[in-house]
């Protein structure tokens, strides 16, 4: 008797959990879509989530980094940087190109985190909901992530960055995300939960942003992944209790 491939009958969950959502959504239970919990359901996506949980799995990681494709692209743009700063640190990347918020809140509660007991949690998400969700809306839903991650992993502390802006110069979209970087900021309450705007890095006075430093004004080069992980060493060190790795010469 021959049985279905693996993958298929994942897929087949995914889509009913999406649907299930869907639903739920349209019957009134809520209207802010950034908060709901909920999967995607195209194959590279479910295979980044399941490759994650295999990792997660294996235990020993002192460090999470959770996010988009911006934290995602460590593995990529950012690889040096990673190796340097965060792979000694025993560190795991939770970032999947396109999520928003509420396809992260979906994922700690399905196997990102399962077992794990990282010492930091450093989080970076909300800026694809840039363009559908208000930033009441956005900054509600990086509030839920970081309330999941205190009840999940409750001796984990937690390191919330404000969402990187993109486009070259000014937009409405951007004014939604420094709002919603408003009320996460609120969040912090330097005990356990820290907060860091470091879009100074990236975004001139004039409110351009550095083609070197972002290319498509949304992602960091190498340069800018190497500066964003200089801007944040200092706490990352304190937080971890390690001593701060210096800049790379």
């Amino acid at each position: 008797m021959k049985h279905s491939p693996a993958r298929p009958r994942s897929r087949v969950y995914y889509f009913l959990i999406v649907a299930l959502t869907q639903l739920s959504t349209q019957l009134g239970h809520t209207e802010n879509t950034a908060v709901v919990p909920v999967a995607r359901t195209n194959a590279s996506w479910i295979q980044k989530h399941e490759a994650i949980n295999q990792k997660a799995r294996l235990g020993n990681i002192d460090l999470l980094y959770v996010g988009d494709s911006i934290v995602e692209h460590y593995d990529n743009q950012g690889r040096e940087v990673w190796a340097r700063y965060y792979a000694p640190r025993k560190a795991l990347n939770l970032g999947i190109s396109g999520d928003r918020t509420e396809h992260v809140l979906w994922r700690l509660d399905h196997g990102n985190i399962d077992g794990l007991a990282p010492k930091l949690a450093i989080v970076m998400i909300g800026q694809n909901n840039g363009g559908r969700n208000t930033g009441e809306e956005i900054g509600a839903g990086v509030t839920a992530i970081v309330e999941k991650l205190r009840t999940r992993l409750p001796a984990t502390k937690i390191l919330l960055l404000g969402i990187f802006q993109r486009r070259e110069k000014p937009t409405p979209e951007r004014a939604v995300l420094a709002r919603a970087n408003e009320i996460a900021a609120r969040l912090a309450d330097d005990r356990t939960i820290f907060y860091l705007d470091i879009n100074s890095v990236f975004v001139r006075p004039d409110g351009t942003i550095s083609r070197t430093l972002m290319p498509d004004f949304e992602h960091p080069s190498p340069s800018g992944h190497r500066l964003w992980a200089e801007a944040i060493e200092p706490k990352v060190a304190a937080l971890l209790g390690d001593q701060p790795i210096p800049p790379q010469p």
